[in-house]
């Protein structure tokens, strides 16, 4: 993989380090800033909009300037949102930098798949989207759990301020790796955005989005709420919930590395597989999270399974929106927040319910059970290989083969 891969992978880390931080800082926030802890909690769910509504919004404004001059904007935005973030005694205007932080960081995601794809061969995009989400992975396995950390040993500004030092290597990174003019649109002949857009009506591109958002959304439904399954359920000490955050942002590295080898050219394996393993782990960890040995085993197992999973349907999004060259990172930067917006939302509507702590496991279950129902019937589709643009599309895939017939984008 190239080395720029690598590099934008570290703003990646950067920006889902504060994405997740938040979990473990909201009642100093809300302590400090005089706010109830409901409250703070808007801080969480305005990012999860501001990611899904960025994520087109920002890959239509630079979807006209060169790549590197994009994701240096998107990243310098996003460090002075911190930094401001970091010095603010105003719950109101901690709430407009998060916005702010994730518009940049949508932005950012956006043109980095977009540009991850165009660093490599048509038939390795697979492996590139898993070089860029590890910097996600790893932000789960080390930054969310520092984060924790440094904002008990000092406080929460400390955790903003060392998310601001992250974006400087990241910038160096992409004034390295990206060459000046890579991925600037010829005006005169480069598609419309009004083509790029009319590909979201395609069946195929809205299938692939939809199972992607219905895979997060079980991962990020269970994440969120780890805690108390660790404490109530298992009866765990608070002190191993970051052993467990851990163990699930170690299996989540190791899923979406092994999927970025099969993801190209065995999809259809990964989904086949990993969909009815990934389900019957979510109802073995919900049947047994009293259990804390099969807890701390299923939380490894899960993350590998959800990632694996949910990676291989994110590069099927890139796949099929090749043709929307400047926008399909942002189709699969939406597929992604749509699902760690609405999973949170829906597990945490469990806990009030007979289920209690265990009702995210059970809303995740529910969730990859859907996304299997509807993943049956196209199965072909999903296990093809790289798709053509359809007629009339207004773009091409020149290195992609004949898509297969069965699909559900009727000839």
């Amino acid at each position: 993989m190239p080395f720029p891969l690598y590099l934008l992978a570290v703003a990646i880390f950067a920006m889902g380090t504060s994405e997740f931080m938040l979990a473990g800082l909201l009642p100093s926030i809300a302590a400090n800033l005089d706010v109830p802890v409901g409250t703070a909690g808007l801080l969480t769910s305005t990012f999860a909009i501001g990611m899904i509504v960025g994520a087109p919004l920002m890959a239509a404004l630079a979807r006209h300037w060169p790549q590197r001059s994009a994701l240096l904007g998107f990243i310098w935005l996003f460090l002075a949102a911190h930094v401001l973030g970091a010095v603010t005694g105003s719950f109101a205007v901690l709430l407009v930098t998060r916005v702010v932080a994730a518009l940049a960081n949508a932005g950012f995601l956006a043109v980095a798949l977009t540009a991850a794809a165009g660093l490599v061969p048509p038939d390795r995009k697979g492996r590139a989207l898993a070089v860029l989400l590890s910097g996600t992975t790893v932000a789960t396995i080390a930054g969310v759990p520092a984060g924790a950390l440094l904002g008990t040993l000092l406080d929460w500004r400390a955790t903003f301020w060392a998310v601001a030092l992250l974006c400087l290597p990241a910038t160096l990174g992409v004034l390295r790796g990206i060459p000046a003019q890579a991925g600037r649109p010829d005006r005169p002949t480069g598609p419309v955005l009004r083509g790029e857009l009319a590909q979201l009506r395609r069946p195929r591109l809205a299938l692939v989005m939809l199972l992607g958002a219905l895979v997060n959304a079980a991962t990020f439904g269970t994440f969120t709420f780890l805690a108390p399954i660790v404490t109530d359920a298992a009866g765990l000490g608070s002190l191993w919930v970051s052993a467990v955050l851990v163990l699930f942002g170690i299996g989540s590295f190791v899923g979406v590395t092994t999927a970025g080898r099969l993801s190209d050219h065995r999809p259809g394996l990964v989904v086949a597989v990993g969909g009815p393993l990934l389900l019957l782990g979510w109802v073995a960890l919900a049947v047994s999270a009293t259990h804390p040995v099969a807890l701390l085993v299923l939380a490894f197992v899960q993350g590998a399974l959800s990632f694996a999973l949910g990676s291989t349907l994110i590069a099927r999004v890139l796949y099929e929106a090749a043709g929307a060259p400047s926008m399909a990172g942002s189709y699969a930067t939406a597929a992604l927040n749509v699902g760690a917006a609405a999973g949170p939302l829906i597990a945490g509507a469990t806990l009030n319910t007979g289920f209690a702590e265990r009702g995210p496991l059970w809303a995740s279950s529910v969730l990859v059970t859907v996304a299997l129902l509807l993943a049956l019937p196209f199965r072909r589709l999903i296990a093809s290989g790289r798709p053509t643009s359809q007629p009339g599309d207004g773009a091409t895939s020149p290195a992609a083969p004949p898509a297969r017939q069965g699909s559900c984008d009727h000839q």
